[in-house]
């Protein structure tokens, strides 16, 4: 019907309209200069060993990706049925295009839901072609700009006293020589309800205390307050030179959170719940946070997140993406790190103290001097235990 319209157009004289591909949309890589022969993808396998799930994509050429996936259970049919079919037979080198067009194909399923897995389908098939390349994901993403990536120690949880949390971060401090930390306030999606009456005063107080004045200090609210309470909150983290306020009201209440924004000195952060680039776009141009937080998963990958980080880049403002992984699926945060110009100074990092060594991958991202060792090996520069991934089993459809 419509190429029968536009038909009928021509005929009377009237022109298509030209494409048009909004800016936050527009290609950031050129893969085909970087490798100059295809790489047809020929499967796409979701594998499991015990609770831990990777997708392995092949090349008609024999190379191989692997991506550690951090939550994947609930979206298995998703994955297995929507996203994987997708890609088989195309050219990983047209990744950009491929993401975006799996996304044409599924529109009506966007959210976390859905780009979780384009995420680990596009992350194991960074790893594929930085296998063929021989280059890390960083290289392929423009160049290393940086090997070490500071981080700040984060994972704080609400279930302790204020007390008992603070000492976990200045035992942690003192382990990893981390020069930045983060802690949880409020009572997550509360309506301005606290963990107990006073937690949240008394533990940014006492952890400026312990921590000292050059330990930089970060509060997430996980969206606790109407805007009213946030600010008033967030008067109290600016007496106590705290570094920024993530999530201060519910992350859709774009509205609450950009009155916090305007009222406050303090850097408001936000947006590790959001999967829309538009939406990105309008937080950005409105300055409705002041520092963007994407989450690599969540958002669809590196792909989706150095788009936001452009974006940011152009509004000279800090991107600080959200991360809660700290075994073989860090390296993403460690990758797109290296790369992106406008990162913030540290990169999120959870800690809850000294972890003992997996054996079924390498290398064991330690945080030492406060920084953390980008890979260098090929693709996501994570080696899988040949044993291990023997006894992994593909998962079935559902």
């Amino acid at each position: 019907m419509l190429a029968s319209a536009w038909a009928l157009g021509a005929q009377t004289g009237e022109q298509e309209p030209p494409r048009t591909i909004p800016d936050y949309e527009k290609p950031l890589f050129d893969l085909h200069r970087t490798c100059r022969t295809p790489v047809k993808i020929a499967s796409i396998e979701l594998l499991r060993n015990g609770n831990i799930y990777l997708v392995r994509s092949r090349s008609t050429d024999g190379a191989v990706g692997l991506a550690r996936t951090k939550q994947i259970e609930d979206f298995i049919p998703i994955l297995l049925r929507r996203v994987i079919p997708h890609f088989i037979g195309k050219d990983a080198r047209d990744l950009e295009t491929l993401v975006d067009e799996v996304y044409v194909a599924n529109y009506k399923m966007a959210g976390q839901a859905f780009w979780c897995p384009v995420a680990y389908v596009e992350q194991s098939l960074w790893d594929l072609l930085g296998k063929v390349t021989g280059k890390s994901v960083g290289e392929l993403m423009g160049g290393v700009l940086r090997r070490e990536i500071p981080v700040y120690l984060s994972g704080s949880e609400r279930n302790t006293t204020a007390e008992e949390e603070v000492e976990i971060y200045v035992k942690g401090v003192a382990l990893t020589g981390a020069r930045a930390v983060k802690f949880k306030i409020g009572g997550r999606m509360s309506r301005n309800a606290d963990v107990y009456p006073g937690r949240t005063r008394r533990l940014m107080t006492l952890a400026r205390k312990r921590l000292g004045d050059d330990i930089t200090i970060y509060a997430d609210a996980n969206g606790s307050y109407d805007s009213k309470v946030a600010i008033q909150i967030g008067r109290m983290l600016e007496d106590l030179k705290v570094g920024f306020f993530e999530e201060p009201c519910p992350w859709e209440e774009l509205g609450e959170t950009k009155r916090v924004a305007d009222a406050l000195s303090i850097p408001v952060a936000g947006g590790e719940q959001d999967a829309s680039l538009w939406r990105f776009q309008w937080m950005i141009e409105n300055r409705v946070v002041d520092i963007v937080q994407p989450d690599l998963n969540y958002n669809g990958g590196f792909i989706r997140a150095a788009r936001v980080a452009r974006m940011a880049r152009q509004a000279k403002m800090w991107i600080v993406p959200h991360n809660t992984q700290t075994d073989a699926a860090a390296c993403n945060i460690l990758q797109f790190a290296s790369a992106i110009p406008n990162i913030g100074p540290y990169m999120e990092f959870p800690f809850r103290g000294p972890r003992k060594p997996a054996s079924w991958y390498s290398p064991n991202f330690e945080i030492r001097n406060g920084v953390i060792k980008v890979p260098e090996g090929p693709g996501l520069g994570v080696e899988f235990d040949p044993d291990w991934l023997k006894k992994a089993v593909r998962v079935e459809g559902c």
